[in-house]
């Protein structure tokens, strides 16, 4: 963990980068208390990054007196996660929620404009936030800010339509971001611009929140009939923000095809005997693939948005979707090209187990050019996979199936499997798509010619 320079005075503990270029890491909980006496390299939070859980140590030992955030935060790298000092009184678990470090909220929300290329503010040296930012568990939480509220221009808009002050917004996003949700309940409670003074002087004092008409063009969530309510945390809230990333940025296609694998199945049981372990077909099509993008260089590719260039490469570093209880995940077997079916089998079988037991480092999660998911252990044909950005291609394998095949006017039981290429448009035409699905045929049909 490098690439912040811890304070000399042992005071505050910043958050290090997590991973190689990490900005920001999500706060799943906490091991410590405010309050304890802790040792050095002594485990203070977990943290969940791009797919991998980091335990973050502490590079000192003392007495914690501030957990600076909750868990389901995004802390940026840098700002401050943990205070240390004297020992003292630990406050009520109200006061401690209404006193959450703000210093970490505000630094969260300026990464946030950030990455939307908004400046907010004059940020010079070192973020000071004042005391009237905290909520005093004997008053009323009051909507504090300095300078411009934290708001898209779309939920700007909606404030707009609803006739509502969007400085008087409590944000519940990233930093005190206000969110689409936060304009809408707000409208829900009755209050507008014109009413806010008089609703705050209201407030706690039986005041009745009346309806409101939702406006046209905002989105309406019935809250009836609610079951659970389920928060993007830890490793779903990292699969939602990836697949909207790729989906609002690659333009995808898919081509869909089928294999006669009748003479690999057999293949396969004859591997199997042979070093004395079951193998699937899934190391079979991951080397069908890795001899296919070799015909197929444009399909073993990453695109590099931010400067305009698509990156051929030279190696295959294979990602295979697993699903854990904990959400999808995608570990990257690098230099799958030079592997035998037995390696890539073995390489499988390791890496997933990283996965569902949470051990995955990030750096087995990055790094991938071209991705399989294999949806047909769970019962599934035909998909339409979305792409694991910035890779190009994903090629997603159906369950297999026995049928009647014919072949040289003859017929035969045979098994067949259904693929589901999908590729981005601005880098795969569709017609080489096709020849690269088509070339995987080809070699599953072909045992003979898959494993010389």
């Amino acid at each position: 963990m490098a690439g912040v320079k811890q304070p000399a005075d042992k005071s505050h503990f910043l958050l290090p980068d997590l991973g190689e270029g990490l900005a920001e890491a999500e706060l799943i909980g906490w091991k410590v208390q405010v309050g304890d006496t802790i040792k050095e390299s002594q485990t203070l939070a977990e943290m969940q990054t791009d797919k991998a859980l980091v335990e973050v140590p502490s590079p000192w030992a003392g007495t914690v007196t501030e957990l600076c955030g909750k868990a389901g935060d995004v802390i940026p790298v840098g700002a401050v996660l943990v205070r240390y000092g004297a020992a003292k009184a630990v406050p009520s678990k109200a006061a401690a929620t209404g006193a959450a470090c703000m210093s970490t909220q505000v630094a969260a929300g300026v990464a946030a404009e950030a990455d939307q290329g908004t400046v907010v503010g004059t940020m010079s040296g070192t973020l000071n936030v004042s005391d009237r930012f905290a909520r005093r568990a004997t008053e009323v939480a009051e909507v504090v800010r300095e300078g411009k509220a934290m708001a898209t221009p779309s939920v700007r808009g909606l404030a707009k339509k609803f006739g509502i002050d969007i400085q008087q917004v409590p944000g519940s996003g990233r930093g005190g971001r206000v969110t689409a949700s936060d304009v809408a309940a707000f409208a829900e409670n009755g209050v507008s611009s014109q009413e806010a003074p008089a609703t705050a002087s209201r407030a706690g004092s039986g005041f009745t929140p009346r309806a409101a008409t939702v406006a046209a063009g905002a989105v309406f969530v019935d809250q009836s009939d609610v079951a659970q309510r389920v928060p993007f945390r830890g490793v779903r809230r990292k699969i939602a923000e990836a697949l909207s990333r790729s989906v609002q940025t690659a333009v995808h296609f898919t081509v869909v095809d089928e294999a006669d694998i009748t003479a690999l199945d057999a293949k396969r049981r004859e591997y199997s005997k042979v070093v004395g372990e079951k193998l699937s077909m899934l190391p079979f099509i991951m080397l069908a693939v890795c001899r296919g993008l070799r015909k197929h260089p444009t399909l073993n590719a990453v695109v590099d948005d931010a400067k305009g260039e698509i990156i051929l490469k030279s190696a295959v570093h294979l990602g295979c979707a697993v699903d854990t209880d904990s959400g999808l995940m995608v570990p990257v077997i690098r230099n799958a090209n030079s592997m035998a079916p037995v390696q890539l089998a073995q390489g499988v079988k390791t890496l997933a187990a990283k996965c569902k037991d949470r051990t995955i480092t990030r750096e087995e999660s990055l790094g991938g050019t071209f991705t399989i998911s294999n949806v047909g252990s769970y019962g599934g044909m035909f998909a339409t996979p979305i792409i694991n950005y910035p890779e190009v291609a994903i090629l997603a394998a159906g369950r297999a199936k026995e049928r009647v095949c014919t072949k040289d006017g003859k017929f035969y039981a045979g098994l067949v499997l259904p693929l589901s290429l999908s590729c981005d448009h601005r880098v795969v035409d569709g017609a080489e798509g096709a020849r690269f699905l088509n070339t995987v045929v080809k070699l599953l049909e072909d045992p003979e010619a898959l494993l010389s």
